[in-house]
Formats: structure tokens, sequence, C-alpha cells
């Protein structure tokens, strides 16, 4: 392996030889075809001499006869370069099918031997493109992938989202494990030292680790950088790992249709009409097809003549007729309606969306949640991009923009909802085989989270992506005195996020010292 390694690196040496050689031998014929200096030429005969005729032809002759023979031995020269670049060709083509190209890596099952050394040797290869060994050129300093550091208890990261802390326990098992793994072998290679008898020496344990970093490049692996004890308080080991990603193999290749997958959305509602009347302003934009169906539970009868009018009124001017109406006399729960919207539909199996009024989607965000939904294997939690209070960022504007022209993904306009997992994608069959919502639950809160749960601790597969085409509509949040202290917390958290990002909250925190400091600039202008 060592002489493979060896030879592959060689390759591109062997190459610039070719490359080389083929220069030098140019410059020699350049030298060679020079004409010759005034005083090596031939003299001319004398204009007057009597055998001026003769002797220019003869001139001639002998120029003639030199450049024919420059020209045989360029095509001497020729040849003989062409030959000798066939060869090393071939050569070249040899050397590669005995030692392929790491970077092609293909898992040869008839000769699993060779297959093992060419990912052995694509392994490698990845070490040697990190940032292991010495730094990369960079264009930004945005292109700097940071590290993150850790303990035997704490990770400290920099991407936290709104869920995850600057210092946290790592809650993930595979990261978890992942850390743990890492910690494990840099004890086991401090105990098995190279090059070191078997004489005595310190037996190190995890409780030695001090600290590691570590980060990851998408395309080679993750570097780990690890610190240890040493035998004395200024001492430490250090132990750098590398955990190298494969070279990238296809799994599954297929063609999906998904013209005749019909999604079925379920908003649960109480009150809330003019809500309700935007929610279908936007829902008729999509309703070209008959590829969905709309089922409305709705609670209670305050406002509810209203809301059928809308959805009636909306049936009759886009021509859709596939959409149910369900009323229940009882205090809202939105865990139940969603539960007894799925129930209701006695079609055939059904990808269900359960949705809330005040979200707004596309078109190409149901294609998503066709894609990533399959009976008995895949359900689809997406992450919503939630809207700031408009009124706080627009404020200097003249108007506040259409809804439509609000729909932009920036820091100054919201965030990732990644603490919500009520909209939810997923086969009919599933929900009910995972035993749908917890109906104990009442009012606002917590039942999308005891579902979300389930389906973690089931054996499907869970996608958790952000996605474009699904907003959450800012409104006013009020949270109820009818909610459990626990329901209550979450309500108020979600209402503190709500509002505006960090940067636009600290302009109105401070809004009074803003105006304070452009008062007296003013001022100051004015004296000047």
């Amino acid at each position: 392996m060592m002489l493979r390694r060896g030879f592959i690196l060689f390759l591109p040496r062997l190459v610039g030889l070719l490359v080389v050689a083929c220069c030098s031998m140019s410059i020699v014929y350049m030298l060679a075809c020079t004409p010759k200096g005034d005083n090596q030429q031939l003299a001319l005969p004398r204009v007057h001499s009597p055998t001026v005729k003769e002797g220019y032809e003869a001139v001639l002759q002998e120029r003639e006869e030199q450049h024919r023979n420059y020209i045989v031995s360029l095509k001497k020269q020729i040849a003989q370069l062409k030959a000798e670049l066939q060869g090393r060709a071939e050569q070249f083509k040899k050397m590669q099918s005995q030692y392929p190209d790491p970077l092609d890596v293909w898992l040869d099952q008839s000769n699993p031997e060779k297959a093992q050394a060419n990912l052995l040797a694509f392994l490698r290869s990845q070490v040697d493109k990190a940032e292991v060994h010495s730094g990369v050129k960079l264009s930004t300093e945005y292109a700097a992938v940071p590290f993150e550091s850790f303990t035997l208890q704490k990770v400290y990261q920099l991407e936290t989202g709104l869920t995850r802390h600057p210092e946290e326990k790592p809650v993930r098992k595979d990261k978890r494990d992942e850390l743990i793994e890492v910690i494990e072998l840099g004890v086991g290679s401090l105990n098995k030292p190279e090059g070191v008898s078997n004489a005595k020496h310190r037996v190190y344990t995890a409780s030695d680790f001090v600290e590691g970093i570590y980060r990851t490049e998408k395309n080679k692996g993750t570097l780990y950088e690890l610190t240890f004890k040493g035998d004395t308080k200024h001492q430490f080991k250090k132990i750098v790992l590398f955990r190298p990603f494969g070279p990238v193999m296809k799994v599954k290749s297929e063609s999906v249709d998904m013209a005749d997958t019909l999604i079925n959305i379920i908003v649960p509602l109480a009150k809330r009409a003019s809500k309700f009347r935007q929610f279908m302003q936007n829902f008729r934009k999509l309703t070209s097809g008959t590829s969905q169906n709309l089922t409305v539970v709705y609670f209670g009868k305050e406002q509810m003549n209203e809301v059928k009018s809308i959805l009636e009124n909306t049936s009759r001017s886009a021509n859709f007729k596939n959409f149910t109406f369900i009323q229940l006399n009882e205090e809202f729960s939105r865990g139940k309606g969603l539960d007894i919207g799925a129930r209701f539909w006695k079609g055939n199996n059904v990808v269900l969306f359960f949705c809330d009024v005040d979200i707004y989607f596309t078109a190409e965000f149901l294609n998503s949640c066709r894609l990533n939904t399959q009976p008995g294997k895949k359900v689809f939690y997406p992450v919503l991009f939630s809207q700031y209070n408009p009124s706080i960022i627009y404020g200097h504007h003249d108007s506040i923009p259409s809804l439509e022209q609000q729909l932009i993904i920036k820091k100054e306009t919201g965030f990732w909802r990644d603490f919500g997992f009520g909209m939810t994608c997923q086969y009919r069959s599933d929900f009910i085989n995972i035993g749908g919502f917890d109906l104990d639950i009442k009012g606002w809160g917590g039942e999308d989270v005891h579902l979300y749960r389930k389906y973690l601790h089931s054996n499907l597969i869970v996608i958790r992506t952000p996605v474009r085409g699904l907003f959450h509509l800012w409104h006013e949040k009020q949270c109820l005195d009818e909610l459990t202290p626990e329901q209550y917390k979450m309500c108020m958290q979600s209402k503190a996020m709500n509002e505006a990002s960090h940067g636009q909250l600290g302009m109105l925190v401070f809004k009074q010292e803003i105006e304070t400091h452009l008062h007296r600039q003013k001022l100051s202008s004015k004296k000047t």
C-alpha cells in the first residue's frame, strides 16, 4: 500500500518530466533550424561578373538542398517525438490501470481486496486535501469553517438556532456517540504509543481529557484535535484525528409521478373568520387541479356562518368541490380537530397535511410534502419560516408592502421556526398506526410535540428540513389564562420570538437614547 501510495504521488512528477522533455527537444530543434550568421553565409557573385547567372543558380541550388535537408531532419525529429510520446502514453495508461486514481473508487465486488485497497487510498487522499497538515487560501473571512469545542460533559457551539444553547450537553445520540468514540480512540492511542517498548508507562483514562475542538468540511471529513493532561501541570498530550468521508455512492435512482398523489389539508379553526378569508385567498391559487382536498374542522358556532360562506364562495368562484366542513360543538382543541379530520377521510390512503389558518404555503411546498412522505417509511416535518411583526420591520417605510412582497427569507424579516412541530405531512395509514394525537391535551400547544416524539420512537424515517415555500404569517399572540403553566410558558416564549430580530428589538429598547443622540448631532451642526 505504501508503494502504491508513493506511485500515485509520483504520477504528477512523471507528467511534468514528459512536458520538460518535449520542451527541451523543441528548443534543440529551433537552435538547429536557426539561419546561420552573415559571416557563414555563402558569398554571392558580383553583379558584373561574367559568370553571374551560373553563380546564382549554384547558390540557389545549394540553398534548396540545405532547406531540403532541414525538412528531412525536422520530419525525423517529429517522428521520434511522436513515437516517444506514444510510448510514454501507453506506459502511463498501463500504470493507471494498475493503480487507479483514488478519486475514482469503484467498489468492485468481484475483487474485494482491490476494492478495499482503492477505498483506503481514497480515504488517505481525503486527509491530504483537508486542512490537517497545512492551511488553504480562502477568498473571504466568511469562507473559513469554524471549530466547535467540547469537554467530557458539554459542547460549545456557534450555530445554535432558536432551540439549541451556546453551551449544552450533546442531546442527539449520534453526536454524543461520535464524541465519546473520539475520546476513547485518543485514550487508546496514548496508551499504545508508537515506537515505545513494553516498558511500563502511564495509563491514560477519559478523566485525563481536558478539551477538544472539531469541525466538519462537508466534502472531506471531520477533524478532531484532542488535548489530554501530561505528566506535569504544564505538560499536555495532543492527539489529532480525522474521520474521512468516503466516496459518493449511488444508492437509488427512480422516477416519481406525483400527479395522482392526493393531499388532504386539514385546518382546525375557531372564530378567526378574517384570517380564514386570507387563508382562502391564497388557497384558491392552488386549486387548478384536483390533487388536494381541504378539510376544515370548526369548533363552536360563533362566526361559523361567515366561515362557511367564505368556503362556499371560494368553491364556486374557483370551481373547487374537494372540501369538507366538520362542525364540533365543544371547546377548541387543535389536536382533536386534526385527529377527527384525519379519521373522517374514507377514501384511499392519502397524504395528510396538518395546517393552521395563519400559514401561507405554495404549490412547490405541496410537491415537497408529497416527495418526502412514503407510507410505512417516511414522514415529513418541515421547518417553516416565521414572519416578524411587519409594523416593526417596515415601520420606517411609507407603507407596509403587500403580503406576497413580505414573503422574503432574510434575517431581518423572520426566522426558521425550528422549535415548532405543528405543520407536518404523513400518510393517513402512518398517522392511524402511530396512535394519532393525545386527545387529553386541550387548547394550544403540546399535542404536536407529542406526535413528533411518537414518530421519533418508531421505525419511520423523519425528514426534518427548512423549506422555502412554507410561511407562518405574523399575528398578535394571546396567551390565555386557562392554559396550564407549561403551555403558558411555551406560548409566551413563542410570542417573544415572534416580534422582531435582536437588532430590531435593540433599536426599540434604545429608541430614546438614539433620538437623544440625533438631537445633539442636529444642534451641533447648527452651531457650526
